[in-house]
């Protein structure tokens, strides 16, 4: 029997996270005691509540009393007194990975998994299950828009966005699995992008059913070479499933995609990764028996996913999105995309995010910026990682700089100037595109005059 039961006293430490807090509303929805603490209170602390799940603000040894399983954050300190004492008094000490494992035990788990866009496929695949009149439980690293929290038990299957950092994936088995693409990243924890890749291969090798992966992203087709019947789907490679006749607008996107069946697809999203999020889902849920036609409605349902791509509204008639990314394969996709839907005159504020990640890709940061006319490079968004030496995003700067000196380059250490910053460059931007995984999406709420 699962540890994680009905029942069961549960605590969460660093339960304000996008992962943890989901992982948190789905226990209480299975019906654990949950309760959980962070060091910062933020905006779910009101949806855990809701939730029945006890959120405190801080640690203390007195908010685990009495819980039986442990779950942390790996931003989590070893040395958290939380931890220290479920240690002493004897918890099951669970991390992510064997939360995983566990909840993999339980369910059939469809997982959708990529160093980038799992969130939207997630979410995707959410707006399809539903569709189809199914009721699956999902676990994803943000809200589904117009659907609801981001963890949820459900009757039937778990729809699970696959986490790759820190190993968390490392022990999930999942039943059918969605590859969307395979870049470098964590490799603080990996060491090189060939281990990383070894691990996608590794989760590929561990599920049970149907595997489909995005072919036109080199990464991702490596992870399932293995796989002699994995369901390859794509624009220009060969394969058994094709996209073609993509159409790309300022807010929305069509195309057909063709191989067993035929599906004619239309999203409220633009960009070519959305799709290729799109692509993998549908050929997923085909593999799955879910209705073409419960696909199609579903994806045309998808109105976006928090922070990814997301417009945010109009400032002085220049349109304002904030996105997520925060490696350079996701950057060139969200400038191609902005381009794509018809922006000529690009202003991008980008916020680096971790030390280790920013001096390991600072190479390919300096050539993620095409199309765009302006750059703004905050100040390193260091999400608790040490920085000895004191690096800043002047190094990211400085890269692009030199990469392409005719790109409009600026370093802004301080996020309260940047607005004053944007104002200068109004009358030569037509979009204002906000990225990176930190806090630089501050900056829109505070924008002279605001954006409406």
């Amino acid at each position: 029997m699962s540890n994680l039961r009905p029942g069961v006293r549960v605590h969460v430490v660093g339960i304000a996270g996008a992962g943890m807090s989901a992982m948190a509303m789905l226990l209480a929805e299975l019906g654990a005691q949950v309760s959980g603490s962070d060091a910062n209170e933020s905006a779910v602390f009101d949806d855990l509540r809701a939730r029945h799940v006890t959120a405190y603000l801080g640690h203390d040894a007195a908010h685990v009393a009495g819980a039986e399983v442990v779950l942390w954050s790996p931003a989590v300190a070893a040395d958290n007194v939380e931890l220290v004492a479920a240690r002493e008094a004897g918890a099951e000490m669970m991390t992510r990975a064997r939360a995983f494992e566990e909840l993999s035990s339980m369910k059939r788990v469809i997982g959708l998994t990529g160093t980038h866009g799992k969130t939207t496929a997630t979410s995707m695949m959410v707006q399809v299950s539903l569709a189809a009149g199914r009721d699956d439980g999902w676990l994803l690293g943000a809200p589904v828009l117009g659907v609801g929290a981001q963890g949820h038990w459900g009757e039937g299957d778990l729809l699970v966005e696959v986490d790759e950092s820190y190993g968390t994936f490392g022990e999930l088995h999942p039943f059918a699995l969605g590859v969307l693409n395979v870049e470098p990243d964590h490799l603080d924890f990996y060491g090189s992008l060939a281990a990383l890749e070894a691990a996608f291969a590794e989760l590929v090798g561990r599920t049970g059913g149907p595997v489909v992966a995005w072919a036109d992203d080199p990464g991702a087709k490596h992870a399932v070479a293995s796989r002699r019947d994995a369901l390859l789907v794509g624009i220009t490679a060969d394969c058994a499933w094709r996209v073609s006749d993509v159409v790309l607008e300022r807010r929305g996107a069509s195309f057909r995609l063709s191989g067993p069946t035929t599906m004619q697809i239309e999203l409220r999203v633009t960009g070519a990764h959305n799709v290729a999020n799109a692509a993998v889902v549908a050929v997923l849920a085909h593999a799955l028996a879910i209705p073409d036609e419960a696909t199609v409605r579903g994806l045309s349902n998808f109105v976006g996913a928090p922070r990814r791509y997301q417009y945010r509204g109009a400032w002085h008639d220049v349109d304002v999105y904030e996105d997520y990314a925060h490696l350079p394969g996701e950057i060139a996709a969200i400038l191609a995309a902005t381009s794509a839907a018809g922006y000529e005159r690009i202003t991008v504020v980008f916020q680096p995010h971790r030390v280790t990640r920013t001096l390991a890709l600072v190479d390919e940061f300096a050539s993620a910026f095409n199309g765009a006319r302006h750059v703004i490079v905050t100040d390193l968004y260091c999400a608790g990682e040490a920085n000895p030496t004191r690096v800043t995003g002047e190094v990211v700067a400085n890269a692009i700089q030199r990469y392409d000196p005719a790109l409009d380059t600026l370093y802004c250490g301080d996020l309260s100037l940047v607005g004053e910053l944007l104002e200068q460059l109004l009358d030569d931007s037509d979009v204002i595109v906000v990225l990176g995984a930190g806090d630089v999406a501050s900056i829109i709420s505070t924008l002279p005059g605001g954006v409406a």
